[in-house]
């Protein structure tokens, strides 16, 4: 085998953590350390720049930054820590050479930590540890990095990569240090081991030009811009290059503009070599997992791999009485199709399918949060649309229907762990562990059908008073598990238009949990609450107290209403039945039955 080229003034490196370790922090740190981003008073987690991200604390999209240490160029990718999200992790752990695996000094090595360190294990990436939060009280650093080589362990790691560098650090404040005996000063110490022990890109010049599509991005002046990493030889702003798409067929087009990461800034270059991570435009049919190459000798580069969707929904434009009411500016079907072809063509976990109706568009994702990111996004650009209950997808694998199932992590308080175990026993869950953990929570370990979660989160989130933790990944493909329970409770549903009245509603109030305040407009069809029994009831919340010249005793009293359960995306989509629908719009979330008028609606129960 010929010596392989390196670059040696060049590191590609990932960060992989649990949600809410540290990742963007740290990022924040190393910027600060090299002065390759000018800091504004205030300033935190500032490669998480999508509002929807700085709102749930999460990485949702991953980014590039790249500083300057000594006279190497680190380039840093962010990736997300959901498992929802799989499917941009796997990619962009194709462009790096190694990864820094961040873990809480207090909490440890987390179920997300296993699912992204699983990944770069499979591609043999060289890992670093990064033990953070080291300034946090209770932590635990020494005991941490023994779960950590434990968990490595368990997932088959060669003994290559059992040798890893350990750093510890308080990326708070900015501080690292390979020994805890001594003082941390700054980020140094971390610097030097990305350096050290990353290896530098294999790169070769002289080759002809080959980069793989890792991310897709859209720009209204430049138009469709390609990310990825140059695998081999150069390329120039204005030359003609070669899109190798994955049926093998061959289009040209030609460079118009290539940019750079400068910090977290993209600027121009006039040309990128092996080993960059570059942003080329120019090429407007590309898609993720394609190959740019050279136009004299195109040849292809192997294609990435994509978890499957587990989850489907049905999107389509809004039909209820209100629409086009809430200041929504994209309200038609055609609308709706054109940012879901839009969104399927840069986000390659997502799948856009026309339904029978030619009205509604089926999208499958990896999971429920991964769908809810993309109706927020949706509703925040001014879009208007109706979206139906998640549905697992099927499979037939060998003449046998199989179904996702998950790993479901649980910690709980002691309390309530009786609790939760017959809760996902009658949602057929496996038990596979149970252990207590540093602050005397109990964790516990399930393989649940995905079909079975649906909706759990909010119920499980009720049962611990607010006080649980669940995380979720998927685990693999099983046979189908029959008839799982449904959604216990019924529902109020309207039975006219016109704004809810105190009155009425302090009137329902008895019979279950209200989704409504008085004043707000309703329409026949919506629902308004949910009801203790199982059945639906059709409910006048528009009735006005009798008003007489007789005062009776006690009947004049003040009406006391309960706080109204908060309408977010994820209790709509994890609260409605198959025949319901969740009404977007850019000011309101709103839950209705797909069948508005309560006679048209018994008649199709009939049939059906």
């Amino acid at each position: 085998m010929p010596h392989q080229k390196r670059r040696k003034d060049l590191r590609n490196i990932a960060i992989i953590a649990h949600v809410d370790h540290g990742k963007t922090t740290l990022v924040d740190a190393l910027l600060r350390e090299t002065h390759a981003h000018k800091f504004k008073e205030g300033d935190v987690t500032i490669m998480d720049s999508n509002p929807l991200e700085r709102e749930r604390g999460i990485t949702i999209f991953s980014k590039n930054a790249s500083l300057q240490y000594k006279d190497i160029r680190i380039n840093i990718v962010d990736t997300p820590g959901h498992a929802d999200f799989g499917s941009e992790v796997e990619r962009i752990l194709r462009m790096v050479d190694g990864v820094l695996l961040l873990v809480d000094a207090f909490e440890g090595p987390m179920p997300q930590t296993k699912f992204v360190l699983r990944k770069s294990l499979e591609l043999h990436l060289k890992p670093i540890l990064v033990v953070n939060k080291i300034d946090r009280p209770g932590s635990r650093p020494h005991e941490v990095v023994d779960l950590t080589f434990d968990l490595f362990c368990e997932l088959n790691a060669t003994d290559e990569q059992l040798d890893f560098p350990i750093v510890f650090t308080s990326a708070k404040e900015g501080k690292a240090t390979l020994d805890l005996d001594e003082e941390a000063v700054d980020m140094k110490p971390l610097l030097e081991t990305i350096i050290h022990r990353v290896l530098p890109p294999v790169a070769d010049p002289e080759l002809p030009f080959q980069m793989l599509v890792t991310m897709l991005d859209y720009d209204s002046y430049i138009g469709r811009i390609s990310t990825g990493r140059v695998v081999h030889g150069s390329v120039k702003s204005g030359e003609t290059i070669a899109l190798v798409k994955r049926d093998g067929e061959i289009r040209r087009g030609r460079v118009t503009k290539i940019l750079s990461y400068q910090g977290l800034r993209r600027i121009e270059a006039e040309s990128g070599q092996a080993g960059d991570i570059l942003s080329i435009a120019g090429l407007d049919d590309v898609k993720v997992g394609e190959t740019l190459a050279d136009a004299a000798n195109p040849m292809a580069l192997k294609t990435i791999k994509v978890d499957e969707p587990t989850i489907s929904m049905n999107f389509s434009h809004n039909t209820s009485p209100f629409a086009g009411r809430d200041g929504g500016r994209f309200l038609t079907s055609r609308h709706i199709r054109e940012r879901l072809e839009h969104e399927a063509m840069m986000n390659v976990g997502i799948k856009v399918e026309p339904t029978e109706n030619g009205e509604a568009y089926k999208v499958s994702g990896r999971g429920e949060l991964h769908l809810s990111i993309l109706i927020e996004t949706m509703r925040r650009e001014g879009y208007e649309l109706e979206v139906s209950r998640p549905q697992v997808i099927l499979r037939t694998i060998d003449e046998e229907v199989v179904e996702p199932v998950e790993e479901v992590f649980v910690e709980v308080d002691e309390g309530y762990q009786g609790a939760v175990i017959q809760a996902l026993g009658s949602r057929m869950a496996e038990m596979r562990s149970m252990q207590v953990s540093a602050i005397g929570t109990i964790r516990l370990e399930f393989l649940v059908a995905s079909r079975a979660l649906i909706g759990f989160r909010g119920e499980f989130l009720t049962m611990t008073r607010g006080t649980g933790i669940m995380y979720q990944n998927f685990y693999k493909y099983q046979p189908f598990k029959g008839e799982m329970p449904s959604r216990h409770v019924g529902v109020l549903i309207s039975q006219q238009e016109g704004a809810a009245v105190a009155y009425a509603l302090w009137g329902l109030q008895e019979r279950g949990a209200l989704f409504v305040r008085p004043g707000e407009d309703l329409y026949e069809g919506m629902i308004i609450g949910s009801t203790n029994k199982g059945q639906d009831m059709v409910v006048n919340a528009q009735r006005e107290k009798k008003l007489t010249n007789i005062r009776a005793a006690g009947s004049d009293e003040a009406i006391q209403l309960v706080p109204v359960q908060d309408m977010t995306l994820e209790f709509a989509l994890e609260f409605i039945d198959d025949d319901e629908l969740v009404e977007v719009t850019p000011k309101h979330i709103r839950l209705r039955k797909k069948i508005l008028n309560d006679s048209e609606r018994r008649r199709s129960y009939k049939k059906s």
